[in-house]
């Protein structure tokens, strides 16, 4: 059976990807989540909706490296092999980045929004790929090893001037996935990251924010999702969803040849 890990996996786009597989034969989803309440709840609403789906729930805070460990060596443990991942947990907790003006002095910033959604992402694909290679020894002649979907956002592709420490962490999360494409593909294994525009979820401080905005169907995001799993040459790849759309966002050309070599010689050396 295939076993199918979603971080964040109890609302939003995490509950939409999980919604997308829950029908789909012989796939078993593990919905990671740090709301325990709502977790549960949304399982037993799963469970009563789907009565012939594979699904768990496992309280997990994916800021938490021991969480994490603790929450995939489980997974492992009952479903003995991880498949598909999708990276998702994400939160919006900006606070003030820029001092205030004035005689007050600095106040360290609120760095949680960091922990969450760009070290919670590489602590998720770090965890991954130590299962997915236990792949290759189960099916040696296996095509993939395994494929892991990050949540990046279109803010992490353009200037973000409302949340700019959220921005950062989006576009690290782009940057991690173009940056280990190449490596993870030597295993057969992938990574590919979605980068929605506006999505209606619940990680915005109100929903007052949505109503000016153009809005994307959580649709094109689940159409993202299949893509990614059904094409086995996308790797490295950021899908920019956006109104009924997906396009793939390629990255800057490089500004010289020169700069090309050098790159390219990066690549090579191959050190992750």
């Amino acid at each position: 059976m295939r076993s199918v890990v979603v971080t964040g996996g109890a609302s939003g786009i995490g509950l939409g990807i999980t919604r997308h597989f829950i029908t789909q034969p012989d796939t078993h989803i593990t919905i990671l989540d740090v709301n325990l309440t709502s977790g549960a709840q949304v399982l037993q609403h799963l469970q009563t909706e789907f009565l012939s789906a594979s699904v768990s729930f496992e309280e997990c805070d994916v800021s938490s490296w021991d969480s994490q460990a603790a929450a995939f060596e489980k997974i492992y443990a009952q479903q003995g092999r991880v498949d598909i991942v999708f990276a998702n947990a994400g939160i919006s907790k900006e606070g003030n980045l820029l001092p205030a003006k004035g005689d007050a002095g600095p106040v360290k910033p609120n760095l949680k929004t960091m922990d969450v959604n760009l070290v919670g992402v590489i602590y998720t694909v770090n965890l991954a790929t130590h299962y997915m290679f236990k792949n290759a020894t189960t099916d040696p002649s296996a095509s993939s090893n395994g494929l892991i979907v990050c949540t990046a956002s279109n803010a992490g592709l353009y200037p973000f001037p409302v949340a700019p420490l959220y921005a950062t962490t989006k576009f690290g999360v782009v940057g991690l996935v173009r940056s280990l494409a190449r490596r993870l593909e030597k295993d057969k294994i992938r990574i590919n990251a979605l980068a929605p525009a506006v999505i209606e979820t619940n990680i915005a401080p109100s929903s007052d924010l949505f109503k000016p905005m153009i809005i994307t169907p959580m649709s094109t995001a689940t159409k993202a999702v299949a893509q990614f799993v059904g094409d086995e040459s996308l790797n490295g790849k950021i899908a920019e969803v956006h109104g009924e759309h997906v396009t793939f966002a390629e990255p800057p050309a490089y500004v010289d040849e020169d700069t090309g070599k050098n790159i390219e010689t990066f690549w090579n050396l191959g050190y992750a």
